[in-house]
């Protein structure tokens, strides 16, 4: 059986001693997710992605979106919110670096994007 992509798979809990991914599967995971980069800041690895819009309201409209996913996979973003533009970043706080659920949302803020 062909493994699920990212955006079927469902957040697991991550608890304070999970492992934090390598550069290898961090390298195996990030062309799932074209649109993202690695950065790190304040010593922690995060995923980035900016979105362009036309209007503040469709930015308002799809921080809410992902404020709703967040709430459904119970791991939460930071976003950015300006006219025309929403920034995502995800980093697991608990491990201070990038686990497989950042990807896992990463690719779920995809499809909302291109399902709006």
């Amino acid at each position: 059986m062909a493994e699920k992509n990212l955006s079927e798979k469902k957040c697991e809990a991550c608890s304070i001693d999970a492992a934090v991914l390598t550069e290898q599967q961090i390298n195996e995971l990030l062309p799932q997710v074209p649109s993202w980069i690695v950065h790190e800041e304040e010593d922690i690895k995060r995923l980035f992605c900016s979105f362009a819009f036309t209007d503040y309201e469709s930015s308002v409209n799809f921080t809410n979106l992902v404020a709703k996913l967040a709430e459904e996979e119970d791991h939460h973003p930071e976003i950015v919110l300006e006219w025309g533009n929403v920034t995502v970043s995800w980093w697991s706080h608990k491990i201070k670096g990038l686990h497989k659920n950042d990807f896992i949302c990463a690719s779920k803020t995809d499809d909302l994007f291109k399902n709006l």
